[in-house]
């Protein structure tokens, strides 16, 4: 039985190791049938290419850095080069500097802040752009997302540069939509990925998910995102875009921790 993404040319930014949802989306968007290229820069993409090497078939993994427009651009020649078109992207990136989080909110100065959502949020708008002459009437973009609409302990402007991600995702649906090009987000419960780690104050937000989540909610474990993420991109929700899906263990429903 043919898998749901059978064909399908994706992109994957965001691998780092096996702990990370963007890698447990790249490894089942192979499995249910789509070839597959990662990216990553500078000294973490050595890690990227080591990891890479653990999926069959061994993905390409590209430079990017995406905010350098000469990288997009680059990465765009490339996919035409190797693929002709791109069906789906996923958009696994984010970063704040240390002094825009754990409880730095009011000190933080615009260097950081900027960074953060340049980064976190507008990145998803250049990158889309930058691929877009490559994708054809049903291609996906999918997002990661925590969710925005409350604010977390520590989690400071990352939490601001992720409601510019949601809002972000809004627009390109918008505009990309007249393209056939769907446009959405997966807001993840806390996952123990190696960017998680540098967040002070993380564990305290995991905490929240084991008293509330009604179907409970394992940190260690990204693949139910990773299904989420692949979903997403195969042809079955041909009409849904600028859409937040939660894969929280039902946390986000919920007023009250569950007694």
């Amino acid at each position: 039985m043919a898998g749901i993404l059978e064909g399908k040319k994706v992109l994957v930014t965001g691998v780092l190791d096996r702990r990370s949802i963007a890698y447990s989306a790249a490894r089942l968007a192979v499995e249910q049938g789509a070839e597959i290229a990662l990216t990553g820069f500078g000294r973490a993409k050595g890690l990227t290419d080591r990891t890479a090497r653990r999926l069959d078939p061994e993905p390409p993994v590209l430079e990017l850095d995406v905010n350098k427009p000469e990288d997009i651009s680059a990465v765009a020649r490339d996919l035409e080069e190797r693929w002709g078109e791109v069906h789906g992207v996923v958009h696994a990136v984010a970063f704040a500097p240390e002094d825009a989080l754990g409880g730095n909110f009011l000190t933080a100065g615009w260097d950081s802040v900027g960074t953060a959502v340049q980064t976190s949020a507008y990145s998803l708008a250049a990158l889309s752009t930058g691929l877009m002459h490559l994708m054809k009437p049903g291609a996906s973009v999918v997002g990661l997302d925590f969710d925005a609409r409350v604010a977390w302990p520590a989690y400071d402007w990352m939490g601001v540069a992720k409601a510019a991600l949601e809002s972000t995702s809004r627009y390109l649906a918008r505009d990309l939509g007249a393209r056939g090009i769907r446009v959405n987000l997966v807001s993840a419960g806390p996952v123990k990925t190696l960017a998680a780690r540098g967040i002070s104050g993380f564990e305290e937000i995991e905490g929240e998910w084991v008293r509330q989540a009604p179907l409970g909610w394992s940190a260690t474990d990204p693949e139910p995102v990773g299904k989420a993420v692949v979903s997403l991109l195969s042809d079955w929700w041909p009409a849904t875009t600028g859409e937040l899906i939660h894969v929280d263990g039902g946390y986000h429903a919920m007023g009250a921790p569950i007694k």
